[in-house]
């Protein structure tokens, strides 16, 4: 059966319905170490790292005054960031102390530093999405992307999540991230994927105006002379390690930060004239005059439709 085409615009752009008051999700750089070398990382093509030596992990303090407020909100924190969120020394703790206080948690993960342990409370504790960068439906190809790791303790983990989940009959989701790159089969990739977990997402591969073009499907979803607004501003925050807030998740060296958590309430930025001005600004067509967004190389893989949010429901629908 052919695939469901995919509408990527609407009639009408504007914040999203339940991002009114408040992001639907933060999206944190929670760390910046990693324990993989991909070729194809912008954190490892660039001096980025170099500039958070003094914030490697995000502080707990950073992080609770962000779950604090989310919680209130039940607002996702999606656990990412410029390396794997696992080598957090806190990252169980942190995010079941966000359980507790009410946030949605999504953590995207390489899967290599997961054990019986660490899986059990994550799950037990109800974090809603674990997402597996895969990559790869083999191993030659997952060596090929991914040094560094080991495709047997991938499969191994993902295998331990599902059955822990199934287990404890709890709703975390298990997704596994494909990223579209030249050298990947990814049909057989989304293919082996699909028989193990939940929902398999394809992603488009991303330059985030580092790296050099490796896309294997250049194929765009928003028209970029029609400049359709970007939904990432009409749904969600961006906070690095050390509590600044960016205008745009592309901005992944925060170069562009206006703002500090530990200074301002993620409701008064969100809601705040800078935000607010980014945002008129993509409704009246002009978001190419905002400096990031002119330079950005990716505007035109954001989709109204093909986003998270749909892969989360896909995830809940096909749950085994």
């Amino acid at each position: 059966m052919p695939k469901k085409l995919i509408t990527h615009t609407q009639k009408h752009y504007g914040i999203r319905e339940d991002a009114q008051e408040f992001p639907m999700m933060v999206v944190l750089s929670f760390v910046y170490v990693c324990n993989a070398r991909c070729p194809n990382c912008p954190y490892n093509n660039s001096e980025i790292r170099a500039t958070y030596k003094d914030a490697m992990i995000m502080s707990e303090a950073i992080f609770k005054r962000i779950a604090d407020e989310c919680g209130q909100y039940r607002s996702l924190l999606r656990i990412s960031g410029g390396g794997e969120p696992m080598l957090h020394p806190k990252a169980t703790e942190l995010m079941r102390y966000a359980k507790e206080k009410g946030c949605r948690i999504g953590l995207i993960t390489n899967g290599s530093r997961f054990h019986q342990e660490n899986l059990n409370v994550l799950i037990e504790a109800g974090v809603d999405a674990i997402e597996f960068s895969v990559d790869a439906g083999n191993i030659t190809e997952y060596d090929m992307v991914r040094p560094g790791l080991s495709w047997k303790i991938l499969n191994r983990n993902v295998s331990m999540a599902i059955e822990i989940r199934d287990k404890l009959k709890a709703e975390t989701r298990i997704i596994a991230s494909i990223i579209d790159q030249k050298g990947i089969d990814v049909n057989l990739a989304e293919t082996y994927w699909t028989k193990i977990v939940d929902k398999v997402q394809i992603r488009k591969y991303l330059t985030w105006g580092i790296n050099a073009n490796h896309s294997a499907d250049e194929t765009p979803y928003l028209p970029l002379e029609e400049r359709i607004p970007c939904p990432w501003l009409f749904e969600r925050l961006n906070i690095d390690s050390r509590g600044d807030v960016t205008l745009c998740g592309e901005d992944i060296a925060f170069n562009e930060k206006f703002a500090n958590i530990m200074e301002y309430s993620i409701e008064s930025i969100w809601r705040g004239k800078i935000f607010e001005s980014f945002r008129e600004m993509h409704l009246r067509r002009k978001g190419n005059e905002i400096p990031i967004c002119l330079k950005c190389p990716d505007w035109r893989y954001r989709s109204w439709h093909y986003n998270y949010w749909k892969v989360l429901k896909d995830a809940e629908d096909n749950k085994r």
